[in-house]
């Protein structure tokens, strides 16, 4: 067998400029949100094909794989990619950072040891056992409750089952969103409630009492799960709530290890755990922790809140498993001309070359070889890099405002300025 030497690792960081500056004010403080952010990496083989993969769009992420993960791969066999993980892993260098944005870069490796053998992803990794995965239309970033249920009812109309949003109106407002919504989708469309901002609004925060009566009346409004609602390391607190049955209870994005994601499997904290292909551990974690998530009986949904590279990415390694077990895929539903929502991300959708093929809310998964898309590599043109953070959140009490980081795995306060 003629072995793939690889010859060239690239990550481009992009940057999408809003058009004004979006403002949000909530109960809280204020977001303010002025661009998006993403990473394209390419890996390029001694013969020449191209893989292309999404990467976490900070330029520390980028020192990274220029510095280290680059000069590590230019020159090595790339078809066994465990082994050149391992090696990786290995380097003194290589801490647990470092390894996350491998993981990231390893997605570009497998579209490319894909498009070598003539294969989809999803065959490198195990097989699919179905050819699409069930969406959810994911935005709702802080405005009334008539909004709410105005977006819920047209991301409905898009043919998407689900509809998830981000409540931070104060508990009376919530219940009213969530009242207005379910009136205004029915019975059958499921409403997912992020309420990751209750544990990030400093002394506004809600506290577990009252989380827990929310809980409760979010249940009988039939909320399908309620994501976030307590500070994420707090496993135990996790595991108290959701053995009240009040409502189905979703967590995962802000684990920082593989250890964490276990045991948050294995203390059965939430019914649906999440992860981020990009910023959580790639293909690798997948490979510990669905197996977990199986076994305990649980059931897991991709967070994934970028660009489509970043959802078929996941997608192929969601069709390797049965519904049961991987039941979602977040897809962020941006503002075009057909239907305004938060703000426009044209960068989100134009990095493919064609568009992804979504029916009834369930995205077709290419069989091609690679991830089966095309990239317009014209957008490392079109959409050059703004340093500084895409987004802020200013509290009202104590006073203080926090950049956000494209890593969406760092808590509350982690991020630094170049992230």
């Amino acid at each position: 067998m003629v072995l793939m030497k690889l010859r060239r690792v690239e990550a481009f960081l992009l940057s999408c400029r809003l058009p004004e500056p979006v403002v949000l004010d909530y109960y809280g403080g204020r977001r303010t949100i002025l661009k998006r952010d993403a990473m394209l990496v390419r890996v390029e083989s001694g013969d020449g094909l191209v893989g292309w993969g999404p990467g976490p769009a900070s330029e520390r992420a980028q020192r990274t794989i220029e510095t280290l993960i680059a000069p590590y791969l230019e020159g090595r066999d790339g078809d066994d990619l465990e082994a050149l993980r391992a090696g990786f892993f290995q380097l003194p260098e290589a801490g647990l950072a470092q390894r996350k944005v491998y993981r990231a870069v390893e997605l570009a490796l497998y579209d490319l040891v894909g498009k070598s053998r003539g294969l989809p992803v999803s065959e490198l990794l195990g097989g699919r056992r179905r050819d699409e995965i069930r969406l959810y239309g994911s935005a709702g970033m802080y405005q009334s409750p008539e909004g709410y249920a105005r977006e819920a009812a047209g991301i409905a109309a898009l043919g998407f089952e689900a509809y998830k949003m981000r409540p931070a109106l104060g508990p009376d407002e919530d219940l009213r969103a969530v009242r207005l919504m379910r009136e205004a989708v029915g019975p059958e469309v499921g409403l997912m409630v992020d309420a990751h901002t209750w544990w990030r609004m400093g002394d506004r925060s809600y506290e577990s009492g009252l989380v827990e009566q929310l809980a409760a009346e979010l249940g009988r409004l039939g909320v399908y799960w309620l994501e976030e609602p307590l500070p994420p390391r707090d496993h135990a607190a996790y595991r108290n709530l959701r053995e009240k049955g009040l409502v189905p209870i979703a967590a995962g994005e802000h684990e920082q290890t593989d250890e964490g994601f276990l045991d948050l499997v294995g203390s059965r904290a939430v019914d649906f755990v999440q992860a981020d292909v990009v910023c959580q551990g790639g293909y690798g974690l997948g490979e510990t922790l669905l197996p977990a998530v199986e076994r305990a009986g649980l059931r897991f949904a991709f967070h994934s809140w970028g660009t489509d590279l970043e959802v078929i990415a996941a997608a192929h390694l969601g069709v390797c498993w049965p519904e049961s077990v991987v039941a979602w895929l977040e897809y962020p539903v941006y503002s075009t001309e057909r239907f305004e929502t938060m703000y426009p991300f044209p960068l989100a959708r134009e990095i493919l070359a064609e568009p992804l093929e979504i029916r009834r809310g369930r995205l077709q998964v290419p069989d091609k070889p690679g991830f089966g898309v095309g990239i317009d590599e014209e957008v490392v043109r079109r959409y050059p890099w703004i340093p500084g953070p895409w987004s802020t959140f200013s509290l009202i009490s104590p006073p203080e405002t926090w950049s956000v980081t494209s890593d969406h795995s760092l808590e509350w306060g982690d991020s630094d300025a170049d992230a």
